[in-house]
């Protein structure tokens, strides 16, 4: 007997390991990346209502599976298979970016009224072609450039206008052969940025604001973010209202990536990315960051943004976002002890910093874990 079409299965990682030692070999490796899990929840929902919750350790799955009928146990199946899938690298270009550790995406923003950056870039191209080879030199895979702020509040850009801030940036950047990825929702701007050696789309309202992109992504064959926002109009952070907020951007996600799998994306070219802070409280983005590996059971790499978000002055003494570093760094370490994949992020050398510290914690995890004699 099948589950009613409301009932669904999430697989939670909820307790994470410094290497698989640590648990004598009972963990999983959490997508590719050096993260691991060695305890996990399973929860079925009905109607959005929790109706099971089992606790169960790495060895424990298919004991684990017994509990469902035929066609949960099938989705169960693909989450834990999702859960330790092995990401191909993403090729930006002549840029090939490995995803078996965290990397750096650099924020360059040319933009008029940005939150964090004040329009500097834009204003001073000189600024911002520095500024972009600062953070290649820093360690940044990939440069994100935007030219539209989706701040809370903020006012929708005319396609025209974008693509003027957008296209210097992106012949300076290419000229210094980097990885680019181009911050928009319109498809003319990702074409024209494109055509200028542009390499990646990253869309925050996930390819569903113009009807032209998602044709466009698949024509293209670049690789893509999908992010959550709940607005489907000027407005992305209109309707964010959650009943359970960790499961219903889950389910989003897996519902635009299907979306893009149908319409011809390459399933290995799509990423995923939780949209902390569009649309969602304070509680709604800590409860995202705490459940950051269950995102892993969709089989997309994961990126995060929480660089200097308001998140970071709400839970300290409302510092202007060019105070928040601090927060920020934690927020991505967070990341990185999740297996989140690519750190989109304003201070790069501090998050490079900041990431090349864990990585060393991780290295010796993995080689020096005491373990009683023979």
């Amino acid at each position: 007997m099948s589950a009613p079409k409301s009932t669904r299965v999430y697989l939670h990682p909820i307790g994470l390991a410094a290497s698989p030692q640590a648990e004598d070999g009972a963990s999983i490796r959490l997508a590719g990346s050096m993260a691991y899990a060695s305890r996990f929840a399973l929860v079925v929902r009905d109607s959005g209502r929790v109706t099971q919750r089992l606790l169960f350790g790495a060895r424990g799955f298919d004991a684990a599976l017994t509990s469902l009928d035929a066609s949960l146990a099938d989705e169960a199946r693909l989450q834990w298979a999702n859960l330790q899938k092995l990401h191909a690298p993403l090729q930006l270009g002549d840029r090939t970016i490995r995803l078996d550790q965290p990397q750096v995406m650099g924020v360059l923003n040319v933009t008029p009224d940005s939150f964090s950056d004040g329009g500097e870039f834009l204003e001073k191209p000189e600024a911002g072609q520095r500024h972009a080879a600062q953070m290649l030199e820093a360690g940044a895979a990939i440069i994100d450039i935007g030219g539209e702020s989706t701040r809370p509040g903020g006012a929708a850009t005319w396609e025209g206008d974008e693509i003027e801030r957008v296209i210097p940036a992106v012949e300076y950047c290419a000229e210094m052969g980097a990885a680019i990825s181009v911050d928009t929702r319109r498809a003319g701007v990702l074409e024209a940025a494109l055509a200028k050696g542009a390499h990646m789309a990253n869309d925050v309202s996930a390819l569903r604001y113009d009807p032209r992109s998602l044709t466009l992504v698949t024509n293209a064959g670049c690789p893509v973010v999908l992010m959550h926002a709940p607005g489907t109009g000027d407005d992305l952070h209109q309707g964010g209202e959650y009943g359970d907020v960790v499961s219903e951007v889950f389910d989003f996600l897996k519902a635009q990536r299907a979306r893009a799998i149908a319409a011809g994306v390459a399933e290995e070219r799509i990423v995923l990315d939780p949209g902390i802070g569009f649309g969602k409280s304070l509680a709604d983005n800590l409860a995202l960051i705490n459940a950051l590996p269950l995102f892993h059971a969709l089989g997309s790499p994961l990126l995060l943004g929480v660089s200097r978000k308001r998140m970071v002055g709400a839970l300290s003494s409302e510092e202007p976002a060019h105070q928040r570093l601090g927060g920020s760094i934690a927020l991505a370490m967070r990341g990185m002890d999740a297996g989140v994949h690519l750190l989109r992020v304003h201070d790069v050398p501090e998050t490079v910093q900041a990431r090349n510290v864990w990585r060393g914690m991780r290295d010796a995890a993995l080689t020096d874990f005491g373990q009683l004699p023979a």
